[in-house]
């Protein structure tokens, strides 16, 4: 087996159905993987501000003083990181609460409505992943340059939005 790119408007891509026979629809092929490069990036980037929605619900869980139970509003009124706030009900009654925001980073728990999407998205984010590999991995220099174009229009438009934060901020 050769180990060499090569240039060739007649590559199959991903099954023998896929195989462009005009310089259009090699176009076309070299189009979409650009376009799926793009995608990845995006992908990237919805679940770096997915992760961040998910820690801002954990860290700023809410709780309510109830009536008969004191001590946990005892305890979260002696709590020096918590706010004070005021919660309309559905019923439009005013009641005094604390919203306390956790002063660190723990593992989060377990939890159906995050964790389910969570790994849905990273299976999704793997199989465009492979794809991409799998069309790289046909050593047709056009593909592999339509692969690196789409990678970098899709950093250059969505990039800013996976920038690390400083001292996790």
């Amino acid at each position: 087996m050769v180990s060499t790119f090569f240039s060739s408007t007649s590559t199959t891509l991903f099954s023998s159905a896929w195989t462009p026979r005009t310089t259009g629809a090699y176009a076309g092929t070299c189009l979409f993987l650009i376009l799926l490069g793009a995608v990845f990036r995006g992908l990237a980037a919805g679940k770096h501000a997915l992760e961040h929605r998910w820690l801002d619900q954990e860290l700023n869980r809410r709780y309510v003083a109830v009536r008969g139970k004191p001590t946990e509003a005892e305890r979260i009124s002696l709590d020096s990181e918590s706010k004070n706030a005021t919660l309309i009900t559905e019923r439009g009654v005013e009641e005094r609460v604390k919203v306390v925001r956790k002063a660190r980073r723990t593992i989060t728990p377990w939890r159906l409505s995050v964790d389910l999407p969570r790994a849905a998205y990273a299976t999704l984010i793997a199989g465009v992943g492979y794809l991409l590999m799998l069309a790289v991995m046909t050593l047709n220099v056009g593909y592999f340059l339509s692969i690196l174009g789409g990678t970098f229009l899709g950093e250059l438009a969505l990039g800013r939005y996976t920038q690390l934060e400083e001292h996790g901020h």
